[in-house]
């Protein structure tokens, strides 16, 4: 299983991007969101991912954060609902907007996402309410790290030092929101590696 990718940006595209690890290509499939927050060609990257096997071939899908991978799973799980129609969903609503959507039975905010009918925009708000969180927890987990720089290079610090995608990423979020997005790598892996010690 491939759950997580640090390396070079080569290629980004509408509803894609390659990442270079160590000299190996890894095509990834990713919402529009995570593609705007990676920042620009030749810039180093960390994304979270799940691979999905089919007879077809295999799929790699990319992530900007910890919530926004959950929510693709709890997508995924209702039936019609590909990887590509899940993507498109978590392109207008990111994990918190799509948990409030779901609490609310709102279907007419998760039909805004292309391929998403009114039949099946029922169908994953009958089928994920009670499983995605507060909405509040969602959001907590849902913001991708800013375009690359000290945020994705903190968040690649303490995937190393052995923390869960999930820890790491709710640590370094909540130390960009008290430090700035302008604070140096140093600060923001101190404060995040005091956060996640909590």
């Amino acid at each position: 299983m491939i759950a997580r990718l640090a390396g070079k940006l080569v290629e980004a595209g509408a509803d894609g991007a390659i990442v270079d690890v160590q000299g190996v290509g890894y095509q990834v499939q990713a919402s529009a969101r995570t593609l705007d927050a990676l920042g620009p060609v030749g810039g180093d990257v960390v994304i979270l991912t799940e691979l999905q096997v089919r007879e077809d071939g295999w799929t790699l899908f990319g992530f900007g954060s910890a919530g926004e991978r959950e929510a693709f799973r709890q997508l995924t799980s209702v039936q019609g609902v590909g990887g590509r129609v899940a993507l498109a969903i978590l392109s207008v609503l990111d994990p918190a907007e799509l948990a409030a959507a779901v609490s609310r039975g709102d279907k007419a905010m998760v039909s805004r996402a292309n391929g998403v009918g009114p039949k099946l925009a029922q169908r994953i708000v009958n089928e994920l309410a009670g499983k995605l969180g507060s909405p509040a927890l969602a959001g907590s987990l849902g913001s991708p790290p800013q375009r690359g720089g000290a945020a994705a290079d903190a968040l690649s610090a303490l995937a190393n030092l052995g923390f869960k995608p999930a820890e790491a990423s709710a640590a370094v979020a909540a130390a960009t929101d008290e430090l700035g997005v302008e604070a140096s790598l140093d600060a923001l892996v101190r404060l995040a590696l005091r956060k996640a010690a909590k």
